[in-house]
């Protein structure tokens, strides 16, 4: 606009001096151009920011989606930007276009994403946000034990993780029932850090406790911004966040976890008190006994045989087919060797409660013993009892030592002759 239209449009509607209409009209300007600036800041002092929380790609396979880094295992697969199709997976995104598919594997590996936030969480504030959660009817893979073609359809969870770097899990936040519902449904987190911290991961994982690990898949999509909320002692009883109209995460306890930064890709959450990582084992112990090798002796009373031939289905005490081979062996060894009793003794891994790990290692126990009792052998030479999770072998940190710390003992207790 010129000046004598400014002069004009001035003296028409307010017979004001052109001087003083210019400088109401840069300041009102002003105060138009920087008034949004000065609400977002506002804004954003309580809310924290994720760059594509919709997870919005290129639909694929094995890549994590734009602006979030793959945290899952060495040598896995990374999470797929869904739907591609491949697996199977066609289910229409919740927002937007496309959406996060984790898995979680037989060989006891799973997969996440982070991300690191616009600002840091702070220790002593509460936050709230919510994500569209489902599980896919089918995403069809190959399996990692048989190297058979199945369908990773078995329902699993999301659990948040906070932590200082990229993929580091420093803390278990928050984590979410069991996904079963195939249709996307909003599920509401709320998250007390007990530390300051700027990354965030998400992950899959197992239904708990597990003691055999499953396939199964996760759909993600939707992430909302993180606000700061009110802390109130009476919205979470017994961790359990309460609401009418949308399912709640089980907010955990704080709980803090040793991190070796040098491979932080191959990290795993702390998921009980770990076992020792080196145990010195007594002279009295025959780790991985082979019983049809055994000779009567060859063993003395008191003496502990380490099994690890015996499986069982997930969270059952029911043999897998592998284990009836060593079964029968055991039961010809007790046929030819009728003066040596025995106990069979069940040992879990840490993923597990205390009173549900014991458990679950005396319905085993009990199972080898209602077996071999199956096979004519008498019962008054059979004792059985489930240690659980007290006498780990190895650290519950690693896939190797939960599978060592989960396995069946057998204790000579007694010989006719002594």
């Amino acid at each position: 606009m010129s000046i004598s239209s400014f002069k004009y449009f001035y003296a028409y509607h307010s017979n004001l001096k052109f001087q003083e209409m210019t400088k109401f009209l840069m300041f009102n300007c002003l105060c138009l151009l920087f008034a949004p600036l000065g609400l977002m800041g506002q804004e954003s002092a309580e809310v924290i920011q994720l760059i594509n929380p919709s997870f919005e790609d290129m639909p694929r396979h094995s890549k994590a989606p734009r602006a979030w880094s793959d945290c899952g295992f060495k040598g896995e697969s990374a999470p797929d930007i869904q739907p591609s199709g491949i697996f199977s997976v066609t289910k229409p995104a919740s927002n937007g276009n496309t959406y996060l598919g984790l898995v979680v594997r037989d060989n006891d590996t799973w997969e996440s994403v982070g991300q690191e936030l616009s600002k840091p969480m702070e220790k002593g504030k509460c936050y709230s946000f919510s994500i569209a959660l489902c599980r896919s009817e089918l995403y069809v893979s190959i399996s990692r034990l048989s190297d058979q073609t199945a369908n990773y359809t078995t329902p699993a969870k999301l659990r948040i993780y906070g932590g200082n770097s990229f993929c580091e899990r420093k803390e278990l936040l928050a984590e979410s029932p069991l996904i079963a519902n195939t249709r996307w449904q909003d599920y509401n987190f709320k998250l007390e850090p007990s530390k300051n911290y700027t990354f965030l991961i998400l992950e899959a994982y197992y239904k708990t406790p597990t003691l055999v690990p499953y396939n199964g898949n996760l759909l993600v999509d939707n992430f909302s911004d993180i606000k700061v909320s009110v802390c109130k002692e009476s919205s979470v009883q017994d961790n359990v966040a309460q609401t009418d109209k949308k399912p709640e995460m089980v907010v955990v306890k704080a709980e803090t976890i040793k991190v070796d930064n040098k491979d932080s890709n191959s990290v795993k959450p702390k998921e009980a008190t770990p076992g020792p990582t080196e145990v010195t084992q007594p002279k009295d112990i025959i780790e991985n006994a082979s019983i049809s090798n055994l000779r009567r002796t060859d063993l003395k009373k008191g003496q502990t045989l380490r099994i690890d031939k015996i499986f069982f289905e997930m969270d059952k005490s029911i043999f897998t087919r592998e284990s009836y081979q060593f079964l029968n062996d055991l039961v010809d060894f007790m046929k030819e060797n009728p003066d040596i009793s025995i106990e069979v003794g069940g040992h879990s891994n840490g993923l597990c409660t205390d009173e549900y790990c014991i458990k679950i290692s005396t319905d085993r126990a009990k199972a080898v013993v209602d077996y071999l009792v199956s096979k004519s052998i008498s019962r008054s030479r059979l004792t059985y009892k489930g240690y659980g999770k007290k006498s780990p072998l190895a650290s519950n940190e690693t896939v190797e030592g939960r599978r060592k710390n989960q396995r069946v003992e057998l204790k000579i207790i007694s010989f006719n002759d002594n």
